[in-house]
């Protein structure tokens, strides 16, 4: 999924805010906040549609998303971002954005992200042992997310940014298909 600029400005706006030196708010706890209210914007239509709609005055999506702030516990900054969100008609981005954010904020923490399949689920020393190992091999601090590959004979395939580490089963049959075939 290709992110809009418009999704990556907001983010980046947000990103100089909350990993400047003096911020108020881990990162991590902004992320989280975000990640929060953008679950509760998607399990309400009622709520999207308030937000979205030019019908609903600003103000009273203010004075919502005060009161869901509250709810939700959300800080000052991550309550402020969402007043300027909705002030300027971009709620309707906030999947985006929310991505985006971070993104950002992994990657100004030095971390990248590791999107790792495998044939079945791995237990935690498993994950532990491949995440160290792709460490090893990139030299960076990752943020793993794990999922199952149903398509995949055994083994896992993992993807860094552009980079794809493919130790599958499936993997390794094509590179030996590949290497008969040119052999012929």
């Amino acid at each position: 999924m290709t992110l809009s600029a418009v999704a990556t400005r907001y983010a980046n706006a947000l990103a100089d805010v909350v990993t400047a030196g003096n911020s108020p708010v881990r990162p991590a706890d902004a992320v989280a906040e975000l990640q929060s209210f953008a679950a509760a914007l998607k399990a309400s239509p009622e709520l999207r549609n308030a937000l979205s709609t030019p019908a609903v005055p600003t103000n009273r999506k203010r004075a919502v998303i005060g009161q869901i702030a509250e709810i939700l516990k959300l800080s000052a900054i991550a309550r402020n971002f969402l007043f300027v969100l909705v002030d300027h008609r971009r709620i309707a981005a906030m999947p985006e954005i929310v991505q985006s954010f971070e993104l950002m904020v992994d990657e100004r923490l030095g971390f990248a992200r590791a999107n790792v399949s495998s044939a079945r689920e791995l237990t935690e020393a498993q994950r532990g042992a491949v995440s160290g190992e792709l460490e090893r091999l990139t030299g960076k601090r990752l943020r793993s997310r794990y999922a199952v590959d149903e398509a995949l004979i055994g083994g896992l395939v993992a993807r860094i940014g552009s980079t794809v580490y493919d130790g599958s089963v499936r993997g390794q049959l094509q590179t030996l298909e590949h290497r008969l075939g040119d052999q012929r």
